[in-house]
């Protein structure tokens, strides 16, 4: 199947991969890419003193950047959405670092909570970017955990060409097209390319990451959503060998 890949260049390539494994060919198109803050995220790391919580990988690869000026830090508890982010910070030396597999922000907020006497009453500090789902800081401020956002990278627009966007999407239509975030979604959706030629969609699989992202979706299109059974990449993925 011909798979259209909406992820930022980095990730989208790493899923590209996979597909190829899997006997697909993945076009890249990518809608967003990241803008880091590096700085920021050290002078939030220097300033506390606390449980670390990421939700996305983006921060893993933020942090990168400053691998060197980690070594004080990586003994801190750190809680990631996701096995794989958790294992991406294991990788650069966050040793008790754990994930919610298949999760999201609200859950991850729960393991917390189960976990928080063992980090006292230190505030826990949030590495995000922007922009963001407000589930995760919105369930921590209910379960009553103090914490502290610091905002990383931000996330920048990425124009397609209309060649580009015409090869891709009318010339040799899609066969799907993977949504991993609400935010991408709507971009995707409302590129002007898509004004004019909204046939081109009409036999595309849109397989979105959970519920929330397939909501973006426009209404003449949801006969075409499918949604994966839990919010990972290989509940997505797994969906194109459904039909």
């Amino acid at each position: 199947m011909r798979v259209v890949v909406t992820r930022p260049e980095h990730s989208g390539e790493r899923t590209a991969r996979r597909l190829a494994e899997m006997g697909h060919e993945a076009i890249l198109l990518p809608l967003t890419k990241p803008v880091h803050d590096a700085e920021a995220a050290l002078k939030g790391l220097e300033e506390t003193s606390g449980a670390i919580a990421v939700t996305s990988a983006e921060i893993i690869r933020v942090l990168e950047h400053v691998k060197p000026s980690l070594r004080s830090i990586i003994h801190r508890p750190l809680f990631a959405v996701g096995n794989a982010t958790a294992q991406a910070a294991r990788e650069i030396g966050f040793k008790s670092a754990v994930g919610v597999g298949g999760g999201n922000g609200a859950q991850l907020a729960e393991l917390i909570s189960q976990q928080s006497a063992e980090f006292g009453d230190l505030p826990l500090l949030y590495l995000a970017g922007s922009p963001r789902a407000a589930g995760f800081e919105a369930r921590l401020a209910e379960l009553g955990i103090a914490f502290r956002t610091v905002e990383c990278y931000r996330m920048e627009d990425v124009m397609p060409d209309i060649g580009t966007l015409a090869r891709v999407l009318a010339d040799n239509p899609a066969d799907a097209i993977l949504f991993y975030s609400r935010e991408t979604a709507r971009r995707f959706f409302a590129l002007p390319f898509l004004r004019v030629h909204s046939d081109t969609l009409a036999q595309t699989r849109m397989l979105c990451l959970s519920g929330a992202v397939a909501e973006v979706v426009p209404a003449a299109l949801q006969s075409l959503v499918e949604i994966a059974a839990v919010p990972d990449e290989d509940s997505l993925l797994a969906l194109l060998a459904a039909k």
